[in-house]
């Protein structure tokens, strides 16, 4: 049982039922935690420590394991924009039934399954919790992708900010845009800024 708050004090008070699979423990102990107030159910498979802060974007990456954290999510999590997302948005295969994320208000978006995983990288969520987004060359690509109206109060910020970056990556960013097809969008940008 010890071994299970353990795994709860490394990962910010948080511990779901298949890390307990992975360390060798049964299930039930982590039912026998919660029995004893030792842990907290958050939600199905996920517990936490009393008095950890619920983070909201955890929270949904487990309820929604094969969304990825995408556009303007992801420009928050990667420190882009100043403004706070007024609801998440995450990717799914096309394939998937979003009803129950759409239920829990998230904004939906769908990609094929050969770019589903293009630009993948883990990020901390603002409570220091490891999410799964996109990076920042396939945000940028993303949010100026298939909209007839894109936000420019999010993209051009992002934009100049990413031009001035000493880590951008021009490379990655056009063959990315390459492969989601928004080449000339985001060169259109670039030829701008730089």
């Amino acid at each position: 049982m010890k071994e299970l708050v353990d795994i709860a004090e490394e990962n910010n008070g948080f511990v779901s039922s298949s890390q307990a699979t992975e360390a060798g423990i049964p299930r039930r102990c982590l039912a026998d935690l919660v029995d004893n107030g030792v842990l907290v159910k958050v939600e199905r498979g996920l517990y936490a420590l009393p008095g950890t802060w619920e983070d909201e974007f955890l929270v949904l990456q487990h309820r929604f394991a094969r969304g990825v954290y995408s556009h303007e999510t992801a420009l928050f999590l990667h420190n882009l924009t100043d403004r706070t997302p007024l609801s998440f948005t995450m990717t799914f295969p096309r394939s998937y039934n979003a009803t129950r994320v759409k239920a829990a208000e998230v904004d939906v978006r769908t990609c094929a399954d050969a770019v589903l995983d293009l630009g993948l990288c883990m990020l901390r969520s603002p409570s220091g919790n490891m999410v799964r987004a996109y990076d920042v060359e396939r945000t940028l690509c993303d949010l100026v992708r298939g909209q007839a109206a894109v936000d420019v109060q999010a993209v051009n910020p992002a934009m100049r900010a990413y031009a001035r970056s000493k880590d951008r990556d021009m490379g990655k960013l056009l063959g990315y845009a390459r492969d989601l097809g928004v080449e000339r969008k985001v060169r259109n940008y670039m030829e701008v800024l730089l």
